[in-house]
């Protein structure tokens, strides 16, 4: 059975002593440093892990009007997995030292694309360490095969006309921190506030005080609680530039409430056009 929401240190180790060891890919990142994930990846990372940035490699063409981190097209990001190696038929687990915010990322790209097998170290590379794992310099490079065929998405989106249309009628979660969500500050985007009608979940109240994800009849009783008895069509997530929103579709999945779309735009391409309505306050 392959791995497809998280995964946790010891099953890791299991399962890279195995005849299909996983591919690793660390997605280490800093917003305020770019440079400084990659760089950490140099400094010790898992044994065997890649490294995918996430301007260059899980993020396409910036236009100052679709956010922050737009998504990259489907053809450009089946030829990054192509170049790492990954077929539609290798286990992916990704891992970052950031409490999965980045992970999710490429763990919700892989989805969109197709591709089942994707997994989250729990923990990162902080939880890898205190099970006894090594750490490594060493840089692998990858097997590189024809980009990742076309494939039916597992996860889906939904884009800003379609959510200004929607409003009301569908329940949006916002991963932000309070205080950008409430527009108390914005540092990184146009404007503060939120999409009229978001609720607030910031993606850090996913994890345990070890920064591993709550159990996943917590995170179940979280979301219910937040959201009623979410459906698919009815849930979209969002964050300030589509990053950090995966992280609560991927606690979601892991809690047994798939489905739920994204707004990979989210706060950064919303605010970047005035007039899209806004909301602040709580």
């Amino acid at each position: 059975m392959p791995f497809t929401t998280l995964i946790c240190a010891d099953e890791l180790r299991a399962a890279l002593g195995g005849a299909n060891a996983p591919l690793l890919v660390d997605t280490s990142f800093d917003l305020a440093d770019v440079d400084a994930g990659e760089s950490s990846w140099r400094a010790g990372h898992l044994p065997g892990a890649i490294y995918l940035h996430l301007d260059r490699d899980l993020c396409g063409a910036k236009t100052g009007r679709n956010g922050r981190h737009p998504l990259p097209t489907r053809a450009a990001f089946a030829a990054t997995l192509g170049r790492c190696g990954i077929a539609p038929t290798t286990q992916v687990v990704a891992f970052d030292r950031q409490g999965g915010m980045y992970a999710a990322r490429l763990w919700w790209m892989l989805r969109w694309i197709g591709h089942g097998a994707a997994a989250v170290l729990d923990g990162g590379l902080n939880a890898w360490t205190a099970a006894g794992g090594a750490l490594t310099t060493d840089a692998p490079a990858p097997a590189a095969a024809a980009p990742y065929p076309e494939r039916a998405p597992l996860a889906g989106t939904m884009d800003a006309d379609m959510l200004l249309a929607a409003l009301g009628r569908v329940r949006l979660l916002d991963a932000r921190a309070g205080e950008r969500f409430r527009g108390e500050v914005e540092p990184l985007d146009a404007s503060a506030g939120h999409i009229p009608g978001a609720l607030n979940r910031f993606f850090k109240d996913n994890l345990a005080a070890d920064g591993r994800f709550k159990p996943a009849s917590q995170l179940r009783a979280d979301f219910t609680g937040l959201l009623g008895t979410p459906t698919a069509a009815e849930t979209v997530h969002q964050c300030g530039s589509g990053v950090t929103a995966c992280h609560n579709l991927l606690a979601m999945e892991h809690a047994g409430l798939p489905g739920a779309l994204l707004y990979p735009g989210s706060w950064s391409e919303w605010a970047s056009d005035p007039a899209r309505p806004v909301a602040r306050g709580g």
